[in-house]
């Protein structure tokens, strides 16, 4: 065919618009970021897949051994008055380096004539580092990278095609595994895209059934809506198959497929070498098929020969874009999204100190802003997305509601383990076995071994004082050995809210800037503060529990009615135990008084006998009833103090201070450049970003039409 003859192939006035629309995508890049319906050629090794795209194309594919098969190729055809142009460009794979993916992005070639395909072809394979491509000896022997050629001019159609590899069913010298797996993941990632139309081609003289592109199809095209099977090369077929062959063609054969299968002749080496066109292999196609004896098994003309292969695909896509269209609206309504939230994220430009701190001070407002609420509890006034829904039990940016959970644990905590002894037995007996037990720091006692405590402490620190009393350093005592535990246990709740506190302050520097250099800087700020806000807290938790140590004081009446209630206790319990002395020895065990004086008289002296004090164990007691008030009233003032001075004070309070408008306003230039300033690669994802949505709106409104 002669590379000047103008190119024919899918072209009808239904179909026009639709692939001028889709071209007009991939022009603009939306190609690479939505799927967009495409035709994609593909089979085995040596199935004659040039001879296809050539007679749906109009392009003359070279067909050197091994030249055109180690890589995919996508041609896209865009019809226009202008003169031709033929550029040929790489897409690199994702998986490659990123130094590797700029050599091979920088690739661009114009092609004068589509003679200098293969030569091309030849350049890209050993820029891809695929072995067999001039100097290449050594690396695999097939890419996952795409040559894309584009061709421009009165070509006829648009429209985009896509070559692939042909299939290797088993590894040999020249192929490895790793090769087969190559290009199986290459097919697949293509032939499973639900906009890709599969030209499944298959060679006559094979097997039809156990083709892997037939295998490939059913896999991931079950309805059978893209799948279109292209016989080719019956003219090498053994004589007498034909029968067989046309029943496939026919679609009556064991396989089957829905949108069925077409009959085509490549043409041959002399016809190839001659320069055969278009309108020359329609009329040898037509006149081969009907010659005997392939004229006596009824095939259907419209199933035979690449120009009947053109009209229905023509149909086919049209349909088929008419399908898809819709789902590539929504995508691309989707992407518009996605991307100006990127462009929200990285902000405008700032290409000036004063544009920086414009920006900066944007953030720092946004960041006084959600802290403030999170701190006031108003968790939909600000930013309801960041602090997520009120149904969820725990979430840490909803800090308010946090740090009343935390702080009422604590409270709890205290108030149950928080004392060194504690009493969990009210064993009276005398002669019962000690059980003293040490639990996280804390010793379990029965109310004896409580007692006992307190005697001990009592015999060692007497002074001056006269039998039956005891001192202050008594009191002093054992309300410090009781409180021992407060500091650690305070220290371990401020050491988890800080640390809660740490991750709610990156969480909202998360959610305002996506800049990872940004972040970065803003994380290493607010990190300072936050050390020293923790550092002040420490010091004042050890102030408080400093107090702690010291004589204990109060002018809480709590104080004195808990004392005088445990004195009263303690006295009825001792009236309570003499009464019944009394009623058992000196009333014969019936207790009976009247209201005369003689009656009151003899219990008064009945009582007297038995009320006995134990002078010792009354200040000991005296100082139990008061250590256990004490320590109820100094519990209680302790833990607010821990929740208000030491945590709202210096951990809550500062937080919107940390990065905010007027600490903004006091940066020097230098830190809003060290920042804020935008890296080269910000400024070209920005124009990029632009560009991209740019296309997209575009593109929205010319698939609105």
């Amino acid at each position: 065919m002669s590379a000047e003859a103008e190119l024919s192939g899918l072209h009808s006035t239904k179909s026009t618009r639709r692939l001028e629309q889709i071209a007009g995508l991939r022009v603009r890049g939306i190609g690479d970021h939505v799927d967009l319906p495409q035709l994609v050629v593909c089979g085995g090794q040596s199935a004659g897949k040039s001879s296809v795209l050539e007679g749906i194309t109009g392009l003359p594919f070279p067909r050197q051994d091994g030249v055109c098969t180690k890589f995919a190729t996508e041609i896209i055809l865009q019809h226009s008055d202008g003169e031709r142009v033929i550029v040929a460009t790489i897409l690199p794979t994702s998986s490659r380096l990123e130094r590797s993916k700029l050599k091979l992005q920088r690739y661009k070639r114009h092609l004068a004539e589509f003679e200098e395909l293969p030569e091309a072809i030849a350049e890209v394979g050993s820029l891809m580092g695929i072995r067999g491509f001039k100097d290449v000896q050594e690396g695999p022997a097939f890419a996952r990278d795409v040559l894309r050629i584009e061709v421009t001019g009165p070509v006829g159609l648009h429209l985009t095609v896509v070559d692939l590899p042909g299939l290797i069913s088993v590894a040999n010298d020249d192929q490895t595994e790793d090769d087969v797996r190559t290009v199986q993941d290459l097919v697949d990632s293509y032939v499973a895209n639900s906009r890709t139309i599969i030209l499944a081609v298959v060679q006559a003289s094979n097997d039809i059934a156990n083709q892997g592109i037939i295998q490939k199809s059913r896999r991931f095209d079950q309805a059978g809506e893209r799948t279109v099977g292209i016989i080719t090369k019956p003219d090498l077929i053994n004589k007498g198959t034909e029968k067989r062959i046309a029943l496939l063609a026919k679609n009556e054969d064991t396989t089957k497929l829905k949108l069925g299968f077409f009959l085509v002749k490549n043409p041959t080496p002399s016809e190839l070498a001659s320069g055969i066109t278009s309108e020359q292999r329609r009329k040898a196609e037509n006149r081969f098929f009907q010659s005997p004896p392939w004229k006596e098994q009824a095939l259907r003309m419209d199933r035979v020969g690449v120009m009947s292969l053109q009209k229905f695909l023509q149909n086919l896509l049209d349909q088929h874009i008419e399908r898809e269209l819709p789902k590539v609206r929504e995508e691309i309504k989707s992407l518009m999204r996605k991307t100006e939230q990127e462009l929200t994220a990285l902000g405008d430009d700032r290409p000036t100190v004063g544009h920086l701190r414009i920006f900066l001070s944007r953030l720092a407002m946004q960041f006084h802003n959600l802290t403030t609420s999170a701190l006031h509890g108003n968790y939909h006034e600000t930013d309801p997305t960041f602090f997520g829904e009120s149904g969820v039990e725990t979430h840490s940016t909803r800090l308010r509601a946090l740090t009343h959970r935390l702080n009422s644990e604590f409270s709890s905590y205290m108030r149950d383990n928080g004392q060194k002894r504690k009493v969990v037995s009210d064993e009276s007996d005398e002669d019962s076995e000690s059980m003293e037990l040490e639990e996280e720091g804390q010793l379990l006692v029965t109310e004896r071994e409580m007692r006992d405590w307190v005697k001990e402490i009592y015999i060692n620190s007497r002074g001056r004082e006269l039998p039956g009393n005891y001192n202050h350093v008594l009191m002093s005592e054992l309300f410090h050995i009781q409180s021992s535990r407060w500091h650690t246990i305070a220290d371990d709740h401020l050491t988890a809210l800080y640390s809660e506190i740490e991750a709610f302050v990156e969480a909202v520097l998360n959610h305002i800037t996506r800049d990872s250099q940004i972040l970065a800087e803003l994380l290493e700020i607010t990190k300072l503060s936050l050390r020293k806000s923790k550092h002040a807290a420490d010091e004042e938790l050890s102030k408080l529990c400093q107090d702690e140590k010291q004589q204990p004081i109060t002018y809480n009446h709590y104080y004195t009615d808990n004392v005088q209630n445990a004195r009263q206790e303690s006295t009825r319990n001792l009236i309570k135990k003499a009464l019944s002395e009394t009623s058992d020895h000196d009333w014969n065990g019936k207790f009976h008084i009247s209201n005369n004086t003689v009656d009151t008289e003899k219990l008064l002296v009945s009582l007297q006998k038995r009320v006995i004090v134990d002078m010792d164990v009354q200040a000991c007691t005296e100082a139990l009833a008061g250590l256990s008030a004490y320590y109820r009233v100094a519990l209680k003032t302790f833990v607010d103090n821990v929740c208000r001075q030491v945590i709202e004070r210096h951990l809550l309070r500062p937080l919107p201070m940390m990065f905010c408008p007027e600490s903004v306003a006091a940066y020097r230039d230098e830190d809003l450049k060290r920042i804020a300033a935008e890296s080269p690669e910000n400024v070209t994802k920005r124009k990029d970003l632009r560009d991209l949505h740019d296309n997209l709106g575009c593109s929205l409104r010319d698939l609105r039409r």
